[in-house]
């Protein structure tokens, strides 16, 4: 299919085949077709937006391309097996969400200094503005702590093309490489000129033994640091000549230094102002190529940085500019001309622009259709706050949880979608901090309140981090409630599996099996829709004196949708129902609403599993006679 400007949509079956024309694609997807490009053999993620469709792509696609696919009981699990396939000269990449970095970075960290016989390239996928994270870190820093290459692309062209790049810069220098993108990248189409694919054979990897390289132990170590020293001098060396690092030629009185998503802010401010600039683009800024730079900034007497998140880029060109006898100013986020958090726009940059460079306002002025346009589209659009779907068995475990366990417990819970518990009317979650931290952080409050405590985990979560803090509660008797979440599936990041569910080729983990094998004496498995023996488990656990783990375990109510399952909704008897709006007041399922006064249920929200109708006090809530499918 054809765009108006005659871009072409892809498929699956073009990313993965065509050698030519041009498509529109995500960021993502222009990363798949990069990996593919570059003779990627092997690839391994633990799912994270905004990278997951990076993994799934990769996945759906396997069979046909030939390569090994493999989602990841961790990030950390990830990048070791991507390491290990890329030591045996195999092509490697390994994705994650910047926050995956953290899980890994032990491992990121020290694989620099052995490094690697293929490429590997690791896509960290920033996310400022915290669209689904609980922080939005700058994970640039990974490139300086750990002392690795980093390329950053600002559209799905350069991803495509800077993946290629990655993967042979990495079998050049013998190191992980980092590819930084951003939600807005990473979720824009945007066109691009497809290459061709490599020739897809791949031989057997061989692994080539080298004490002295691969075990780091504290001799070799410092041996290897020294080298890993010198591999980056000769990046330096690289980065000074990267076609990537471009000087796009304009007026000479103002300089901008941009790189990545910032980059097409920058651009787009300086044409609403109708001002020439050069601009200095980074696409590979670490190292940084500071000669490139310094004779970029030598030209000015003013220059602007325009980066997301924290003011790397920045640091590095006043370090650079320390050596000219006549400074130019630099203007950013270290003078308060563009903040440090959240994504940026158009407005915020140019704003900062005007107010550096000494731009007339009545320029910015002459935009007040944006104001105007940014109005209309929020005034016209319906809230839509984040909420757990019709169905959902996690509102069931919460509600039971509540009642049976009281509001004054301190529940410790996790990452994914039933941390939407936190929200009206549910409101059960204390605190959050990353994946898999409820259970020890459940550990240290039980033991310093002298009081029972509930950690709360999903299913996926459970086995990426939770495994060690249960051994821990176990190793140290601490009062906990376990409640694992199983909706048979990794829901908030796109229904990928995970071991505790059952997949062709794959060997199903029991989590009741994993807690009792971790030496827990009280393992119980519930489904939440059954109200009685659910509450009864929830007093045993409550009662008993160690830690416990209750699995309440039901599919995800749009995952089963999208199986095929269907139920007959549920209606309100006018007859029984005296409003007392207990139903709305307690679940807060987004199948109900309030029309003219009076509550209904709508029939295609509405999944029919029944639960409302459990707890209603009057009885009111009866199944539909007709399916609203026949």
């Amino acid at each position: 299919m054809e765009t108006e400007k005659g871009y072409m949509m892809v498929n699956l079956k073009t990313l993965t085949s065509a050698e030519s024309g041009r498509y529109l694609l995500l960021g993502n997807e222009a990363i798949v077709r990069g990996a593919l490009e570059g003779g990627v053999r092997i690839a391994t993620s633990y799912p994270g937006t905004p990278s997951s469709e990076i993994i799934d792509t990769l996945h759906e696609a396997s069979g046909e391309i030939g390569i090994y696919v493999e989602y990841s009981v961790n990030e950390k699990v990830a990048l070791e097996v991507a390491a290990g396939a890329a030591l045996c000269g195999w092509r490697a990449l390994c994705s994650m969400k910047h926050v995956g970095l953290n899980v890994a970075s032990d491992t990121f960290v020290t694989l620099a200094y052995i490094g690697v016989r293929g490429g590997l390239v690791l896509v960290s996928a920033d996310d400022p503005s915290c669209w689904s994270s609980q922080n939005e870190q700058d994970n640039r820093y990974y490139a300086r702590l750990a002392n690795v290459p980093m390329l950053e692309p600002s559209n799905s062209q350069e991803a495509k093309d800077m993946t290629v790049s990655a993967f042979d810069l990495s079998e050049t220098l013998e190191l992980p490489v980092i590819l930084r993108s951003t939600t807005r990248v990473s979720h824009t189409l945007g066109p691009v000129d497809l290459g061709r694919l490599r020739v897809r054979s791949f031989p057997p990897g061989k692994f080539v033994k080298e004490t002295e390289r691969f075990v780091m132990v504290p001799r070799h170590a410092l041996t290897m640091h020294d080298v890993l020293l010198g591999k980056m001098e000769r990046a330096l060396k690289i980065s000074e000549e990267s076609p990537y690092n471009m000087v796009i030629e304009g007026d000479r009185d103002i300089g901008v230094i941009t790189s990545g998503a910032a980059y097409n802010y920058a651009v787009e401010a300086l044409n609403k102002f109708g001002v020439e600039a050069s601009i200095l683009k980074l696409g590979m800024p670490y190292p940084p190529p500071s000669r490139k730079i310094l004779r970029f900034i030598e030209r000015y007497d003013k220059v602007f940085v325009v980066e997301e998140l924290e003011p790397i880029l920045e640091t590095d060109v006043r370090s650079v500019c320390s050596s000219l006898n006549s400074r130019p100013k630099i203007f950013g986020k270290l003078t308060g001309h563009l903040p440090r958090s959240r994504e940026y726009t158009t407005r915020i940059v140019y704003e900062g622009m005007a107010e550096a460079l000494d731009i007339p306002t009545s320029k910015i002025n002459r935009f007040p259709y944006l104001d105007q346009k940014y109005l209309e589209i929020a005034n016209s659009a319906p809230a839509r706050p984040p909420v757990l779907c019709a169905g959902c068995p996690h509102r069931a475990s919460f509600y039971l949880m509540k009642t049976v366990l009281g509001r004054s417990i301190v529940y410790c819970t996790d990452i994914g979608c039933y941390a939407l518990g936190i929200q009206p009317p549910i409101q059960v979650g204390d605190i959050l901090i990353c994946m898999g931290a409820s259970l020890g952080v459940a550990c240290g409050v039980s033991r310093s309140q002298g009081e029972t405590t509930v950690a709360i985990v999903g299913d996926s979560t459970f086995f990426h981090a939770s495994i060690p803090a249960l051994i821990n509660a176990v190793y140290n008797n601490h009062r906990i409630i376990v409640v694992v979440l199983d909706n048979s599936t990794t829901a908030m990041t796109g229904f990928q599996p995970h071991p505790g569910v059952p997949y062709p080729g794959k060997s199903q983990i029991v989590i009741e099996d994993v807690a009792k094998g971790c030496g827990v004496k009280y393992v119980k498995v519930v489904d939440p829709f059954e109200i009685g023996d659910a509450r009864m488990i929830l007093r045993e656990a409550l009662a008993f004196d160690g830690p416990s783990l209750i699995v309440m375990r039901r599919p995800c109510s749009i995952m089963e949708r999208r199986q095929g399952v269907r139920r007959r909704p549920y209606i309100i008897s006018k007859d029984r129902c005296d409003e007392c709006l207990a139903c709305i007041k307690t679940l807060g399922c987004p199948a109900f609403h309030i029309v003219n006064g009076e509550v209904g249920i709508d029939q295609v929200l509405c999944t029919g599993c029944g639960f409302c109708a459990q707890i209603c006090p009057r009885r009111a809530i009866e199944e539909s006679r007709r399916h609203m499918y026949e």
